[in-house]
């Protein structure tokens, strides 16, 4: 266990039910970090947080968390607070990541992503950035993907809303470069998570392929053949914690075996 976990730091993980955000939430617990589950169903927050009790862990399930929604935002950074004391990491994980062609991508559907993905880092960001200044040593991590330093068909509104994401982690490390707080992001490809079933469900209803056909379809994407796992972003996300990421400000880390090369 590193120093950074031995302080029992707070952190705040939105969407930490399932996929990225569990893994994210499980690894800083099991590095000695009180953890704030935040998102908007309370029984996936209640087994993360089963989990990490079981390992010896400390976390606080704060349920009903919009990040559209700047007062159940502030509700929940306010809750999160009483109970852990200043965020010292904030980890901004919630997102949707729906397919269709762009003519087909209607304004509904835009306005929701950006409005999770992008506008939701930025709100929940927002609210919680006093907090982060004040624990010292800050650290905010952004789930981005790939997809936020490359494109890909059928996902136009995801696209926008991760470069939106990358772009905002750049200019807030360079605000805040002269603090103790780093903003960085990272940048999964195709990961092993229930967000990828929605494209799994595309491929099979467009092609007549087999699900397994659909996931090997997009592990060929990653050079190494493979998905990522979450456990493996959320490994990114602990060093990018840690102390010894210091010097790292202002990033977006590629997790996606060799697909996007640099950020």
């Amino acid at each position: 266990m590193s120093d950074q976990g031995k302080s029992g730091r707070h952190a705040l993980v939105t969407g930490a039910g399932s996929g990225i955000g569990r893994a994210i939430a499980l690894a800083l617990a099991a590095n000695g970090h009180r953890v704030s589950l935040c998102g908007r169903r309370a029984a996936p927050l209640e087994a993360v947080r089963a989990e990490i009790a079981a390992a010896g862990g400390e976390a606080f399930v704060i349920d009903g968390f919009d990040v559209t929604d700047g007062q159940s935002i502030d509700s929940g950074i306010g809750k999160a607070s009483a109970w852990g004391g200043h965020i010292a990491v904030l980890v901004n994980s919630a997102g949707e990541a729906p397919s269709a062609p762009f003519d087909k991508t209607d304004l509904g559907m835009w306005s929701r992503v950006i409005g999770i993905n992008l506008t939701g880092t930025y709100l929940v960001t927002q609210a919680a950035l006093a907090s982060v200044k004040r624990a010292g040593n800050g650290r905010i991590v952004n789930v981005a993907s790939t997809a936020g330093l490359t494109g890909y068909a059928y996902v136009s509104a995801y696209c926008a809303s991760k470069h939106g994401v990358v772009g905002l982690t750049r200019a807030l490390a360079l605000e805040l470069a002269r603090t103790d707080v780093t903003v960085n992001a990272v940048c999964p490809g195709f990961t092993d998570t229930p967000l990828l079933d929605g494209a799994v469900e595309t491929i099979t209803g467009k092609t007549g392929r087999t699900a397994d056909e659909a996931r090997a379809s997009l592990a060929r994407a990653n050079p190494q053949g493979r998905l990522v796992t979450p456990e493996e972003v959320a490994d990114t996300v602990l060093w990018l914690a840690s102390e010894k990421a210091t010097a790292i400000t202002g990033q977006a880390i590629p997790v996606a075996g060799g697909e996007v090369l640099g950020g």
